[in-house]
């Protein structure tokens, strides 16, 4: 089996671009086969070379490897359509030595006015035919004196295009329905349907996994292959993917591109597990599996010829699974440029060296209970943020007297507890709020509330004994790693007791 992915570089990889590179993969992965990245960048109008690093480093990020392309080499190669315009050139002339293509001296002005008139009589536009009939020879003098020529496919006379879909099953078009088309431009470009069947017969390709927007093109593509004297290769057309609206999914629902996914601080491993499923099911009643596992059991007659709709919740269900099951020490990594756009981290700080045991203190807080890694400053805040003791102070004076004293002795016994100590771990805290305990009798939310008002300042939050190492690994931090001032539990709570026995 050998299978490709043919992105155009002219603009950034799609979720549903991503999904048809990520079913080929799977293929290849899971049955021995081979997986080709080839760049169809002929478009010299919109293809752009950041495009197509932007591709490469995007296949890369969800772990699409390929064995053949344009940065690995292969037997079959260029990898490139624009290192590949002789081979157009010859088999184009090969075409026309057959009889089944011939030069076009149509201009841009004339094939206009043709796609005017049929519009306006209500036929499909189609090619008129102006040009089939000259002489070979005298085309060809032409041509050598200069005058501009496309290079047209003589569509030949027979009823219909049939071809058996993996996806979709047989698919017939009428042929009338199909003008003669262009296969080289005047230009020396050529024409979509002709390089693609010119790149999968050099490079072997056996079964070609594309979107649905490709069906109209295969009748075409399947007329080239037999004027070329050639099998074609199967074909297997995927539903689009839609937004929870049932429209194409664009911008306006959102992220569409990996990168935006990527940006957000969605995991590769989550995204490739939630692409695999739309349209297609592991099976066995199963949803969150390894990439090696989804390739064993994928098939692609078993995709299914509904559109997948995408579903931004389920997105982030898997993510947060993939959080919480990841290395916390690569959490911690990607958390750095997250908490550098919010501005708790300098511009130039990164996750390794004194600011790492600061970074693993915080990942508890974050796995698990966060959709994407973009939201983990939020869920820090309590971390970096200083209570105002006025907080605790108006939030007591709200309750019951005997209730508001009780929690005025549970933070005033804590801050003394803490005087004595080193900085807390997670369970040195669960000792020192014994010892609160303890002195003061309070258990439960009465102890743990006014602890947590004199911390943060807030009625709830992280778990506390989360919380609080990450609060005194911040203020552990030492200054050249860029990280916002913190203030740690001991000061903090000594805040808050002094106002209390102030107010």
């Amino acid at each position: 089996m050998r299978v490709r992915f043919a992105p155009s570089p002219t603009g950034h990889l799609h979720v549903g671009n991503a999904r048809t590179a990520l079913f080929n993969w799977l293929l290849a992965r899971g049955q021995g086969g081979t997986f080709v990245l080839r760049l169809e960048d002929t478009d010299d109008v919109r293809s752009n070379v950041a495009s197509a690093d932007g591709i490469v480093e995007d296949l890369r990020w969800l772990g699409l490897t390929w064995d053949e392309g344009p940065d690995v080499g292969g037997a079959f190669g260029p990898y490139r359509q624009t290192e590949r315009l002789g081979h157009y050139r010859a088999h184009a002339e090969r075409l026309m030595a057959g009889g089944h293509a011939y030069h076009c001296f149509c201009s841009p002005a004339d094939l206009e006015a043709q796609r005017e008139v049929a519009l306006r009589e209500g036929r499909t536009p189609q090619y008129a035919g102006t040009c089939r009939d000259i002489d070979p020879a005298s085309a060809r003098a032409r041509v050598e004196g200069g005058e501009p020529a496309a290079i047209r496919f003589r569509v030949p006379p027979r009823d219909a295009v049939t071809f058996t879909d993996l996806v979709r099953g047989p698919i017939t078009t009428d042929i009338a329905m199909i003008g003669d088309f262009v296969l080289i431009r005047q230009n020396g470009v050529p024409a979509y349907n002709f390089a693609v069947v010119v790149d999968d017969l050099e490079m072997a390709i056996t079964l070609v996994v594309r979107g649905e927007d490709h069906v109209p093109n295969t009748p075409r593509q399947c007329l080239l292959y037999d004027a070329l004297g050639a099998a074609p290769p199967q074909f297997a057309h995927l539903s689009l993917v839609l937004g929870p609206d049932h429209a194409p999914l664009s911008k306006r629902h959102g992220a569409s591109s990996v990168g935006e996914f990527r940006a957000r601080g969605i995991l590769p491993e989550a995204l490739v597990n939630y692409l695999a499923l739309l349209g297609w099911s592991p099976g066995q009643g199963e949803e969150l599996l390894p990439a090696a596992e989804l390739a064993r059991r994928f098939r692609v007659e078993d995709v299914t010829r509904s559109a997948g709709v995408f579903d931004p919740d389920k997105l982030a269900w898997m993510n947060r699974h993939y959080v919480k099951t990841a290395d916390p020490a690569r959490i911690a990594t990607l958390l750095v440029p997250h908490l550098r756009d919010a501005g708790l981290l300098a511009a130039d700080a990164s996750g390794g060296g004194d600011l790492a045991p600061f970074l693993l203190a915080c990942v508890p807080l974050v796995a698990g209970t966060v959709d994407t890694l973009a939201d983990a400053p939020e869920r820090l805040r309590p971390v970096f943020e200083t209570p105002r003791p006025s907080a605790t102070v108006e939030h007591l004076a709200g309750e019951a007297a005997e209730a508001a004293e009780a929690g005025r002795q549970v933070v005033v016994a804590f801050a003394q507890e803490l005087s004595g100590r080193p900085r807390l771990t997670r369970e040195t805290f669960r000792e020192a709020a014994q010892q609160v305990r303890q002195r003061t009798g309070q258990k439960g939310r009465a102890l743990f509330h006014p602890i947590r008002l004199a911390l943060t300042g807030a009625d709830s939050g992280p778990e506390l004994d989360l919380l609080v190492p990450a609060i005194e690994a911040g203020a552990q931090a030492p200054g050249h790693v860029g990280l916002a001032p913190i203030v740690g539990c001991r000061e903090r709570a000594a805040i808050c007791a002094a106002a209390l026995v102030g107010a």
